[in-house]
């Protein structure tokens, strides 16, 4: 009975070793991930940040009219080219 018991406690022993064995691979999976992730994570704020600078320097009321008057040939009308229509 002695070696039985003995034989199941060795056995618990090496069942627990390799649970721990796979709780730790578990957990560096998880860290790889975690840190590939916030790597993504900051690119896409790096990109972000980029992409509103871009929109803010494209809707700037200067390049909004120089591209009017060059491109478009758009120009500021004339006091008498105003027509005020009311209700």
């Amino acid at each position: 009975m002695r070696g039985f018991v003995i034989a199941a406690l060795v056995l618990a022993n090496v069942v627990t070793a390799l649970l721990i064995v796979r709780d730790r691979h578990a957990h560096r999976e998880a860290f790889i991930e975690l840190t590939r992730l916030e790597k993504q994570r900051d690119e896409l704020n790096i990109e972000f940040s980029r992409l509103q600078l871009e929109q803010a320097t494209w809707a700037e009321s200067n390049r909004v009219d120089q591209v009017a008057r060059t491109r478009l040939g758009m120009v500021f009308p004339r006091s008498e080219d105003i027509v005020v229509v009311q209700r």
